[in-house]
């Protein structure tokens, strides 16, 4: 925290008072010829938002960012935090952060005008400096804009006519700032006309009161798609008055998205020391996503939040907290058929049609990750042909075989000893991993030995059968038979 100090000395320390585009632009610009990164953990951007994002700034534009929930668009604007001056001098006492070289609100002017050098100067840290407000059909002029306090008149003996019965609002508190708006079209469209001239010509005007206040403000919007959206659109003149409109996605890529996923799952550091996650599930877990963004079951429209992979990561881990904590084993690997415990991340992150909603969101959960297991399955091993050709083998003729004879059955609750045993007295199933995937590390391979499983039950060449503890594997027809 810096001292207080004054308006003389202010000046002779050499500081020199700038716009806040000013002062972002000049951070910006000091960071790039540094080499240094300058929006952090924005996986997949690197080559198409960020980019976009360092013109507008340089450009000196508000800015709207255009995008399906989930796309880091807030992340994004709280980022921009870091391109402010560690700290910025104002008047003290000021309500709506004063410049003492170009004050704007009357107790500023007055205050400078009567102490002159001697105006007393405080600093605010940037951290301060950001002020964010989600948009919802509540908000109001008064809200964003100000309007007369009645109780501050009452107190201060003023008539309403004086400026200093005036209580200011969001947007005027947070001068030489970042404010945030999000979910613009979700603001009534009276409202949105309220930010006209603010944007323009920094002007406002409360409950009459023609005050001259050139605000400086660097805005950032956020909002859906208008054609994706049956909320609300943005106003045309206020979409004019927006510099720069920057469209953000998802990630185009698993990889990309496994980052994100690991970098936002709130995951305890003990959880990560006695639960692995094979690459291969952290793949899966990714290709859920996927499947959920091109499914004709789910409202693409709506779009499907990258917070689905991150809740369903940390319940994947919960699940195998669980099994540690009712076994009283040490260590475990995350296991497929664990992946049931991610239902509940997809019913809540997606949005369904009318076919979906006819089906049921736990339905359509768990055809999503049977779609992600196929598209897994598929990259790593032969297709499952459709029809058996008599007298001729395939690659999963021997394991479809040992299924005529045998069941399996995997329970959740199983050390990692007992459950491996089981798969591991597959014979054929660990010949068509050392066929296939033999680079693999052993968990990985455990982990596809599942995955085989899974996609001939898919297939419809094995059938799988689940009650609360365990999942069976048996011969197709065999289990509909006796349960019939």
């Amino acid at each position: 925290m810096k001292n207080d100090t004054t308006f003389k000395e202010l000046k002779q320390s050499g500081y020199t008072d700038k716009t806040i585009s000013q002062e972002i632009q000049a951070n910006l610009v000091a960071k790039i010829k540094a080499k240094e990164p300058v929006f952090q953990g924005l996986w997949g951007y690197e080559d198409t938002v960020i980019p976009q994002l360092k013109k507008a700034i340089l450009a000196g534009h508000h800015i709207n960012l255009l995008g399906l929930r989930g796309q880091a668009k807030t992340r994004i604007a709280r980022s921009m935090v870091n391109l402010l001056d560690e700290y910025m001098p104002i008047v003290k006492g000021s309500e709506i952060n004063d410049s003492p070289f170009q004050p704007i609100s009357k107790f500023a002017r007055d205050l400078v005008a009567e102490l002159g050098d001697d105006t007393p100067i405080s600093w605010v840290h940037r951290s301060d400096r950001f002020f964010e407000k989600l948009a919802t059909p509540d908000v109001n002029v008064a809200d964003l804009i100000g309007d007369i306090d009645p109780i501050k008149a009452a107190t201060l003996k003023l008539p309403y006519s004086d400026e200093r019965v005036l209580h200011y609002g969001m947007i005027l508190r947070a001068n030489r700032s970042i404010f945030v708006l999000n979910e613009l079209p979700d603001l009534q469209a009276r409202i949105q006309v309220s930010l006209f001239n603010i944007l323009q010509e920094g002007d406002v005007q409360i409950r009459g009161f023609q005050l001259r206040m050139p605000l400086d403000i660097q805005f950032v919007f956020t909002a859906n798609p208008e054609d994706y959206t049956n909320r609300g659109s943005i106003v045309t003149p206020l979409k004019d008055r927006i510099g720069s409109q920057i469209f953000t996605h998802y990630p185009k890529t698993v990889a990309l998205a496994r980052q994100i996923t690991e970098q936002e799952a709130a995951i305890a550091d003990d959880d990560k020391a006695k639960i692995h996650v094979p690459d291969l599930a952290r793949n899966l877990l990714e290709e859920v996503a996927f499947a959920a963004r091109e499914s004709e079951y789910v409202d693409a429209k709506s779009g499907v939040s990258a917070r689905l992979t991150i809740s369903a990561m940390e319940n994947l881990m919960a699940a195998a907290k669980l099994r540690l904590l009712e076994s009283g084993s040490e260590q475990t690997n995350i296991r497929l058929i664990d992946f049931m415990s991610i239902v509940p991340s997809i019913t809540g992150k997606i949005e369904l049609v009318y076919e979906g909603e006819q089906e049921g969101a736990d339905f359509v959960a768990k055809i999503l990750i049977d779609d992600a297991v196929m598209t897994q399955f598929e990259s790593l091993f032969p297709r499952v042909p459709k029809l058996e050709k008599e007298g001729l083998k395939n690659a999963y003729t021997d394991l479809i075989q040992w299924f005529n004879n045998n069941q399996l059955e995997l329970n959740y609750a199983d050390s990692d000893e007992e459950f491996y045993k089981k798969l591991n007295s597959i014979k054929p199933l660990t010949t068509l991993i050392e066929d296939n995937v033999a680079d693999l590390d052993e968990v990985d391979k455990n982990f596809c030995k599942e995955l085989v499983l899974w996609a001939l039950t898919i297939s419809k060449k094995l059938d799988k059968s689940e009650n609360a503890s365990a999942f069976n594997f048996e011969s197709a027809g065999i289990g509909q038979f006796f349960r019939s």
